[in-house]
């Protein structure tokens, strides 16, 4: 059955002449006259009895009119529903960025979000792989790189700076370095395991001033960002750290101030077909927001 003829068939019941429906439908009389000749064939079943004073529903009619109006209401309703869950946003948001990232600048964020949009239900997903957002690993991402996919929607958050950090303590045992030759001296820590070219600048320690092919060796190699931070304050040795990570007060020191240091620009990521969700709407707008406000 063409809901088409339907709907013009419903317009006209309610409306109780061709005329006076062709008008609210904009369509001529005679169009709107021949859909329903056509639907009545359709069915073969008399719709209407025509007098001179109008239109009246036969017994057949009645039974499509009720089943119309019960339709349209549906499809009210489910309308009304649409434009709520757009103006509200509501419903499961998955976010998936690396380790340090997550741990030490998205989740100290997400209660004022939650507090802001309660009817959202986040689920972090923390890990230095990259999902595949085309495939609905997760809805969202925060990369430190710029993504390559045509179809990926991106947006700027800011730039993660590395600084070469030691603890007071450990400066006073071996001494500060104050340029690069003097690192040959000193406990070299790095992040290692499998990590992504683009987070190379873990490394830098082992090759800055030296031959890329005559690497430092490096005294303690761990594979979690907090972990080597930790390490760090506790004065096991000098370590490249991303400023998120350092906040006063760890008895950290920022040596080797005048050596240019590598950097990242992060990027939230989402699917083209996800820009119109509401949830994810006011998510981009928040870490926007206090991506703007953030210095390190």
């Amino acid at each position: 059955m063409d809901w088409d003829k339907v709907r013009i068939f419903y317009t006209v019941a309610e409306a109780g002449s061709f005329t006076r429906a062709g008008d609210d439908l904009g369509l001529s009389q005679s169009a709107v006259s021949r859909q329903v000749s056509a639907l009545e064939r359709e069915l073969k079943a008399p719709l209407f009895h025509r007098h001179a004073r109008g239109l009246i529903l036969t017994e057949q009619g009645e039974l499509l009119f009720r089943a119309a109006r019960d339709m349209t209401m549906r499809l009210d309703s489910t309308r009304a529903r649409l434009a709520e869950s757009r103006e509200r946003p509501s419903g499961n948001l998955r976010v998936t960025t690396t380790l340090g990232l997550g741990s030490h600048w998205l989740t100290p964020r997400l209660g004022e979000f939650l507090d802001l949009y309660p009817d959202v239900r986040v689920e972090l997903i923390l890990t230095d792989e990259e999902l595949d957002l085309s495939m609905r690993e997760a809805d969202v991402a925060i990369r430190l790189r710029q993504p390559v996919q045509g179809d990926l929607i991106q947006r700027r958050l800011f730039t993660v700076h590395f600084h070469v950090y030691a603890s007071t303590e450990y400066l006073k045992r071996f001494g500060q370095p104050d340029k690069l030759a003097d690192l040959d001296s000193h406990r070299i820590l790095t992040f290692g395991g499998p990590i992504p070219h683009y987070l190379l600048a873990a490394h830098w320690l082992a090759t800055a001033g030296r031959d890329v092919k005559d690497p430092r060796a490096h005294h303690l190699v761990v594979n979690n960002i907090t972990a080597l931070k930790k390490a760090t304050e506790k004065g096991a040795g000098i370590a490249v750290l991303p400023d998120y990570l350092v906040e006063p007060g760890l008895g950290l020191v920022q040596i080797l101030t005048d050596v240019e240091m590598p950097s990242l620009d992060s990027y939230l990521v989402f699917p083209e077909e996800m820009k119109n969700v509401a949830r994810v709407q006011v998510f981009r707008d928040f870490l926007i927001s206090k991506a703007q406000r953030w210095t390190y």
